[in-house]
């Protein structure tokens, strides 16, 4: 149960990045609608959690390279990267 709250509180900060990069207006529409669509995967209850991350680590890792995207903002999907391959290997 301890490990299910901890998977919790990393979703959350996950979540709290993806909405950072969501209010940002240099972050590219189609890195923003990768992030949304990797946020719904992550609020998909009826998944398991290696489910959702997989699901939202293949939506985030299609525009993790993209051209457009500020290098600061390339550094926060890469940590929002790290954390749901973390979720996965638990």
């Amino acid at each position: 149960m301890a490990d299910n709250k901890n998977i919790d509180e990393a979703i959350v900060q996950i979540r709290q990045q993806i909405e950072v990069l969501l209010n940002d207006s240099s972050v590219p529409r189609n890195v923003k609608a990768a992030l949304d669509e990797a946020r719904k995967a992550l609020d998909a209850k009826e998944e398991s959690y290696s489910v959702r991350a997989s699901g939202a680590t293949y939506k985030i890792d299609e525009v993790s390279n993209d051209i457009n995207l500020p290098p600061y903002a390339r550094t926060v999907i890469w940590n929002i990267l790290s954390m749901l391959e973390s979720i996965k290997d638990q």
